[in-house]
């Protein structure tokens, strides 16, 4: 007899399974920007460009956005325990990869399969915590939750900045950001395959292919594309970006005509809901405000400031700290008064933090940069849990791990579009002053401000969404019961 979907299974406490994914989400998407500090080191060791370094984390997020559209389908298809494990291991083999290269194009290697692991975490977890957590309670687990999507990319930088301190002879000092993370992650992976049970029955289905191929080629296209707009490139850069968007309208269409006769591999029929597609567009542009602050600020401090990596580190950790802190109270704030009192506020912080970081000069102090930093991540805290609460409780529970598929994918175009944004602003920038005569130092300030003013400009879009959104959710009232969908993952009592 299957249970009845629309009961959770806890009401006024975390899951056990919740805690595990949350711990294990945390550890892989940690790695998602602990490389940013490591772009000077790796400019030197590998002898490769800045634009070329900054790949690391590109290619990372690209990954991700490339797989995490079959994770819809993919979750639906195999048991709780099996997506962990397949997760957890490839994330391992590409770690132990990376901690080996021998150069600059085997550490990427390592790079893109240790985000095909991370590519499974989040959607798994978000899935599975909209499953098993009663409505009145996903507020407050959604804000510990926070603490793996959010904080981990945030203390990126801050655990890279001290590791990178340490001098082994004969070992470059990036590789140890690696090193150090494989025995966590073998600790995480056990703890989880003892403590972890299934959520869900696995349902049957077939994965298109050419969805697959489409949306790898199409997201790949675009962010590479958008990355190759410097220097004298400007027509390739154009054709592949524009041969990357062809290829997302062809993923589209496709999974439309999926949606009639078929198993699409991301079912679109979740941007019918219109809160979820504003929650979409908001944690997009806000991901990518957050992720091109985190590439900018290292490069600035150490390329300008002459601060070491730990330095960084130390000048960024009382945001991400402040970020994580919040995290829990945020959510019980959502549950308590709903979505716009913490969103709305939050945008408007979000838009005037990047707005400050447009001033930055040689001498600015650092409490100005300081400050405006954890502001910026206090913003994002309240911005960043009402937002994945609001949205997903949109949907109906068939449509769960296709809209945190969905949402997963687009945040990761758009921080790896961020990425690339600024990197490419600033590199424009600076080399039109330099051949102008401006200094080397002053070329690249400039070109810096102007990427934290675009960054301002698009986080105006973070307060239009904001004020556009509901104060709570509602499901479709159109869509079917969630008991009766055939579709739907059947719960298992522990």
């Amino acid at each position: 007899m299957p249970a009845d979907l629309s009961t959770p299974t806890t009401k006024g406490k975390t899951p056990t399974v919740i805690r595990v994914l949350v711990l294990a989400t945390f550890v892989v998407i940690l790695n998602e920007t602990i490389m940013i500090n490591a772009i000077p080191r790796l400019m030197s060791d590998l002898h490769v460009t800045e634009v070329a370094a900054q790949w690391v984390s590109t290619a990372f997020m690209l990954t991700m956005a490339a797989i995490i559209p079959t994770t819809g389908w993919f979750l639906q298809r195999v048991t709780t325990r099996q997506a962990y494990a397949a997760a957890m291991g490839v994330f391992i083999a590409g770690t132990v990869i990376s901690a080996l290269a021998p150069t600059f194009a085997v550490l990427l290697i390592g790079r893109v399969i240790q985000a095909g692991g991370t590519a499974v975490m989040m959607p798994l977890l978000m899935t599975t915590l909209m499953t098993v957590v009663a409505e009145q309670d996903r507020g407050r687990v959604m804000g510990n939750v926070t603490l793996a999507i959010s904080v981990a990319p945030a203390m990126g930088p801050v655990i890279s900045g001290l590791i990178l301190q340490i001098a082994i002879p004969g070992i470059d000092s990036w590789r140890l950001l690696f090193v150090v993370m494989l025995p966590i992650a073998g600790l995480v992976t056990w703890l989880g395959l003892r403590q972890l049970e299934n959520v869900g029955e696995p349902q049957p289905g077939t994965l298109d292919l050419p969805s697959v191929a489409l949306a790898a080629l199409g997201f790949g296209g675009l962010v590479f594309g958008l990355s190759k707009f410097h220097g004298d490139s400007y027509s390739t850069a154009a054709l592949i970006t524009a041969g990357g968007v062809a290829l997302i309208a062809a993923f589209a269409l496709r999974q439309v005509s999926l949606q009639r006769n078929g198993t699409p591999l991301l079912d679109l029929r979740v941007l019918l809901q219109g809160t979820y597609t504003k929650a979409l567009v908001l944690m997009s542009v806000a991901f990518l405000a957050m992720m091109g602050s985190m590439i900018l600020l290292p490069l600035y401090l150490q390329n300008l400031r002459g601060l070491s990596p730990l330095e960084t580190g130390l000048l960024v950790m009382p945001g991400g700290l402040a970020m994580g802190l919040l995290g829990p109270t945020v959510g019980k704030l959502f549950d308590k008064f709903g979505g716009r009192l913490l969103v709305i506020p939050g945008s408007i912080g979000i838009a005037a933090s990047l707005a400050g970081f447009t001033q930055i000069s040689m001498d600015m102090p650092y409490w100005q940069l300081l400050g405006l930093h954890i502001l910026l991540m206090v913003s994002l805290a309240a911005a960043f849990t009402p937002v994945f609460t609001l949205g997903l409780g949109a949907l109906p529970m068939h449509l769960y791990s296709h809209g945190s598929s969905m949402l997963g994918t687009i945040q990761q175009v758009a921080a790896a579009f961020g990425t690339a944004l600024v990197v490419t602003v600033m590199s424009a920038r600076s080399t039109s002053l330099i051949e102008e005569g401006t200094s080397p130092a002053v070329a690249t300030l400039d070109g810096m401000r102007l990427a934290f003013l675009i960054s301002a400009l698009l986080a105006l879009i973070v307060i239009a969404m904001a004020v556009l959104l509901p104060n709570r959710a509602a499901a479709d009232p159109h869509a079917a019961p969630v008991q009766d969908a055939a579709d739907a993952p059947e719960l298992v009592k522990n």
